[in-house]
């Protein structure tokens, strides 16, 4: 293990913890006395994602995790649901047991757990996911979000109405 401060390969574990599939060590560089965390995973088997254009890549959680951080940017979402969501979905596709995954059954996937974290994350991720051909599609994406009012998250605002966004509909010129 390299240290993140000096880059020395002599490092001693201080302590050693189970968390569910993971086991967090603290660990102490030798060189430079640094203190670090590192977390270490069971990975049962390689998964390959088929992209659309059929090329096959070996699956990345790093990769996962960077698109939906990049969602949830600026988002008041809890502590730690962001790892707990790629957990979710990292555990989901192992369960399926297959080698090989489409990635838009990921994709589906990551669709549907941002629809019920956060609704401006989940448009975020479905303007890139879906590749809306115009201001049409994405603002029937926005409306469908809007009818599905039972489901908004206790920690956020709900969409605003129509008329709130735009108070000029329905008023007559002078």
């Amino acid at each position: 293990m390299n240290c993140p401060y000096c880059g020395s390969q002599e490092s001693r574990v201080i302590d050693s913890r189970s968390l569910d599939e993971v086991v967090r060590r603290r660990r102490k560089c030798l060189a430079c006395n640094a203190r670090f965390t590192t977390y270490e995973r069971i990975q049962p088997h390689d998964i390959f994602v088929i992209k659309k254009d059929g090329r096959r890549e070996e699956f990345s959680r790093d990769k996962l995790l960077l698109g939906i951080r990049k969602a949830c940017e600026k988002r008041p979402l809890p502590t730690g649901a962001i790892d707990k969501f790629v957990d979710t979905i990292e555990a989901e596709l192992y369960k399926v047991g297959k080698s090989e995954v489409p990635s838009s059954y990921i994709g589906d996937l990551v669709m549907e757990g941002l629809r019920k974290l956060d609704h401006i994350a989940y448009i975020r991720f479905a303007s890139v996911y879906r590749e809306f051909a115009d201001i049409g599609a994405l603002k029937q994406e926005v409306d469908s979000l809007a009818v599905r009012r039972e489901l908004i998250p206790a920690n956020q605002l709900p969409l605003p109405s129509s008329e709130a966004v735009n108070p000029l509909v329905g008023r007559k010129r002078r």
